[in-house]
């Protein structure tokens, strides 16, 4: 069997990044911080492709970080995946951002019951809570919205707060998206890819026009 190569897209947070793996193997991974508004998403692949040598062809998997986080981030990632699938036929994979954070907890040894933290706007964060050890990592606490004095509480109570806007920084990463990506079989036709939003998405009715 030839070896999978996966191209992963983490755009949630104000760290953008870009990452290939072969055969379950790092080949690299490209980094930048979020300028304003825009990503620069292709200038971010095709350094990325530059550097470990790769053809777009070759290509077979494209996994995204599905959120929470940048709305504008996420969509810009969905966006740039859901057009390779139309003029490649790539297969096309979500994972959570918050399971990314996981795992780079892990990696980084914050060992113990470990709350991830991601900014909601609006005062509130999302908030999921995971018992994270050496061998393991599970969800305790499903993601859900917060008011920033429920995080002000845990941090006075000493717990560990984990996330890109936390004092212990850590960011969901495309390396680690590509690694949760590796082995699993969930692909997803490009419509399907939706953001993780605890919010409904409301929108604002215009006034009907008056008659002079």
């Amino acid at each position: 069997m030839s070896p999978m190569t996966i191209l992963a897209l983490e755009f949630s947070s104000p760290r953008r990044s870009a990452a290939l793996v072969r055969d379950g193997q790092l080949l690299g991974e490209a980094v930048e911080p979020m300028s304003g508004r825009g990503t620069n998403a292709f200038g971010l692949i095709t350094k990325l492709l530059a550097e470990t040598g790769v053809q777009r062809e070759e290509i077979e998997t494209m996994a995204v970080g599905m959120g929470p986080g940048s709305y504008t981030g996420i969509r810009a990632a969905i966006a740039v995946v859901q057009g390779w699938q139309l003029a490649c036929g790539t297969k096309l994979m979500g994972i959570s951002s918050v399971e990314s954070l996981a795992a780079q907890a892990q990696v980084e040894k914050v060992f113990g019951r470990v709350n991830l933290v991601i900014d909601a706007q609006r005062g509130e964060f999302y908030l999921s809570t995971w018992e994270i050890t050496a061998a393991a990592r599970r969800e305790i606490a499903p993601l859900k919205i917060v008011p920033a004095a429920e995080v002000t509480g845990l941090k006075a109570a000493n717990e560990i707060c984990a996330g890109p806007e936390m004092e212990r920084l850590l960011y969901p990463s495309a390396a680690m998206v590509a690694a949760l990506a590796v082995g699993r079989s969930e692909f997803l036709a490009g419509d399907r890819l939706e953001p993780i939003y605890l919010r409904e998405t409301s929108f604002v009715k215009a006034p009907a026009g008056r008659v002079i």
